[in-house]
């Protein structure tokens, strides 16, 4: 088979570290990796000289919200959020689409439903209460893990899992070798919001006691069951003892949290700010320095962005109403410059970002990451020392609200190339 392309840069991040190499493409895959300059043959190169060039990024929690919500997302414009921001892969969360991914036939849905492809795109299994059976057919067809939640997902087609049947569905799981993302929130009995427009009262409302009730449950059922279980969006960092023990302990537990928790404090919060609400809501600032030092440890494993956009109107704006709002932070295209603006200032380096945005996630799902022979061609091109502030109407998701406007970020995405192609058409796969 003729060769197709050379990507070569004076700075490419290789498994071993960063070096000066030829990626040689060949049909979409990497054929080889040989030293800068050292390619010998006839067809084009593309040389970006000391701009980065990075391994495609992983995130496996993401909401396109199609079928039956594309008002809110769709796989079109998700995907092309996504590659604008250098991820090469993505998996969609079972809910907020309709119907929601818990059986086979819904699962065809959705898998019909993604036409319009930029990057990649794998699909999760729904845990719910009135169809637990249902997880192993899932998986068996092809889900790369399942998800459930511990408490009110905010779709009511979608509800809360309880120990029985987090019990049920993680037995399918450990037996096939799949991994159980949970939201790990358990409710209980809380004083009322005060002032429903005050972020320090939404806040309140949703206390770390929620997130330490829901891991202990997780730790002692994935002890029991031999499931891994993978904590999805950690925000109340004074978890992460229980989680280094159970990890010490051989228990099968992963963990990720996200750019919001990473960036953002309640400290700076406005009132009335509705685009910062997600659940579990951004904490304190003691915290986010918490999760930056769970990161540099190795106890938190990978940062996904839990891209859970919505239609303006569900915002609340007008009001301000953190009580009405709906519940999450759109991302997806700005994660690894958030991520490496905060990273940097801390002595991370670019290896580390790729180990937590591609290399990690690529190893909990099973899906292929990193610059090696034989993977896809998913390639970012990244210059680390550009310089921009965020302008929400140039972002590429359907609704452009984010909290994230106005920011100042460094490292720019100059070109992602998935299966070796960077034009800008759909050149992403179903999973």
């Amino acid at each position: 088979m003729a060769t197709q392309l050379v990507i070569r840069s004076s700075r490419v991040e290789l498994p071993q570290g960063q070096e000066a190499c030829d990626i040689v493409v060949d049909d979409g895959r990497i054929l080889d990796v040989l030293p800068y300059g050292s390619f010998r043959g006839n067809c084009p190169i593309e040389d970006f000289g000391r701009h980065v060039i990075l391994p495609g990024l992983i995130d496996p929690h993401v909401h396109l919200n199609e079928p039956g919500r594309s008002d809110w997302e769709g796989f079109d414009t998700g995907t092309r959020a996504a590659r604008a921001g250098g991820i090469t892969t993505l998996v969609d969360m079972p809910l907020n689409s309709n119907p929601v991914t818990v059986d086979l036939p819904s699962l065809a849905a959705k898998r019909a439903s993604a036409v319009q492809l930029y990057v990649d795109v794998g699909f999760h299994a729904g845990v719910v209460p009135q169809a637990v059976e249902s997880v192993g057919e899932l998986i068996d067809a092809g889900a790369i893990a399942a998800k459930a939640f511990l408490c009110h997902s905010g779709i009511d087609d979608f509800p809360a899992s309880g120990e029985v049947e987090l019990r049920a569905a993680m037995s399918q799981l450990a037996s096939r070798k799949k991994v159980l993302m949970a939201h790990a929130e358990i409710v209980h009995d809380v004083a009322p919001m005060r002032d429903p427009t005050c972020y320090l009262d939404y806040l309140e409302s949703r206390p770390p006691s929620f997130e330490r009730t829901a891991i202990e449950l997780l730790i002692r059922l994935a002890e029991d069951t031999g499931c891994r279980v993978h904590i999805v969006h950690l925000a109340d960092s004074d978890c992460l003892e229980m989680l280094v023990d159970a990890m010490a302990r051989g228990v099968g537990v992963t963990v990720e949290t996200c750019p919001h928790y990473l960036w953002f404090k309640a400290e700076s919060i406005p009132d009335g700010a509705t685009p910062f609400k997600c659940a579990p809501p951004i904490r304190h600032a003691r915290h986010r320095e918490r999760l930056w030092q769970g990161l540099m440890e190795g106890h938190i494993d990978m940062i996904a962005s839990d891209h859970s956009p919505c239609p303006p109107d569900l915002k609340d704006l007008e009001q301000g109403r953190f009580d009405q709002a709906w519940g999450g932070i759109s991302s997806l295209q700005l994660g690894l410059p958030i991520v490496w603006t905060q990273a940097r200032k801390r002595g991370a380096t670019l290896s580390d970002v790729v180990r937590w945005m591609s290399i990690n996630p690529g190893k909990i799902f099973n899906l292929p990451a990193g610059i090696v022979v034989g993977h896809p061609a998913h390639l970012v091109v990244f210059d680390p020392d550009a310089e921009w502030i965020v302008d929400q109407a140039k972002l590429l998701h359907r609704h452009r609200i984010t909290p994230y406007h106005g920011e100042r970020l460094s490292g720019e995405v100059i070109k992602t190339f998935v299966h070796g192609q960077s034009d800008l058409q759909p050149h992403g796969r179903r999973r």
